[in-house]
């Protein structure tokens, strides 16, 4: 995955401001360094291998927090929970609070996340959006909404990211995100292709699209990784040449 770098922004035209005469002041002290943000973005693996540990402990630890009675074993599972976030502050480069926000969005027992992905295609080419986020190519789609089955979930995403009205026709595959070439990702994610076809709108971007465009399988854009992978769009394409395969589910 690969963006482009901004040009730099010419400086501003007009007359430069002259700095004011220096003042005789006690010595300014030094500010506390910035904290990252709590943004996956910002994190910094030494170690991909400690994610999968630190998910499952803090699963345990979410499960243990609700369903459990005694008021020790809550206790126990609160510190089980707070270690979790500690080994990820750790293993990265954010704080122990940061972890957290990344880590303990829910609350009870806790569930993968569902992302939702439309297949459309045009002849030989498929559809893909560009990100604004990350300047990488995807399938159109995103997470599930609450309220919406994952057809309208489809249906809604591929007009809000790519302007087409579409009808879903069949589900392609339910593949888990960690058995994947994706990046380090701290929710486990459950990623639903369904298949589409147009039947109005017209191709634009929108919110979180800059671009979009029909691509043929040997001329792909580079990808958005953390959304689709290289062999995902094999499987999707897969089912262009042979429309009867059955669904792949991991």
């Amino acid at each position: 995955m690969t963006e482009d770098a901004a040009p730099p922004h010419p400086a501003p035209a007009g007359p430069v401001q002259s700095e004011p005469p220096a003042r005789s002041e006690p010595p300014a002290q030094p500010e506390p360094p910035a904290q990252p943000e709590s943004s996956w973005q910002q994190v910094g693996a030494r170690n991909p291998e400690w994610l999968p540990w630190v998910r499952e402990l803090h699963s345990i630890a979410q499960a243990g927090l609700a369903y459990s009675q005694d008021p020790y074993d809550l206790e126990r599972f609160s510190q089980l929970r707070r270690l979790s976030y500690e080994i990820a502050a750790h293993c990265t480069v954010v704080t122990v609070e940061a972890a957290e926000g990344l880590f303990g969005g829910e609350v009870g027992y806790q569930t993968p996340k569902v992302d939702v992905r439309g297949v459309l295609f045009d002849g030989d080419r498929i559809l893909l959006v560009r990100e604004k986020e990350d300047g990488g190519w995807s399938l159109p789609g995103g997470w599930a909404d609450v309220g919406l089955t994952p057809a309208e979930v489809v249906v809604k995403e591929i007009f809000e990211e790519a302007g087409l009205r579409a009808e879903p026709e069949r589900l392609l595959a339910v593949l888990d995100k960690r058995r994947h070439a994706h990046p380090p990702y701290p929710n486990d994610t459950y990623k639903i292709f369904i298949r589409c076809r147009v039947v109005g709108g017209s191709l634009g971007g929108g919110l979180e699209t800059s671009e979009v465009g029909w691509f043929p399988r040997d001329a792909l854009p580079p990808l958005s990784e953390k959304r689709n992978t290289t062999g995902q769009l094999a499987m999707m394409f897969g089912y262009l040449d042979d429309p009867t395969a059955p669904a792949v589910v991991d």
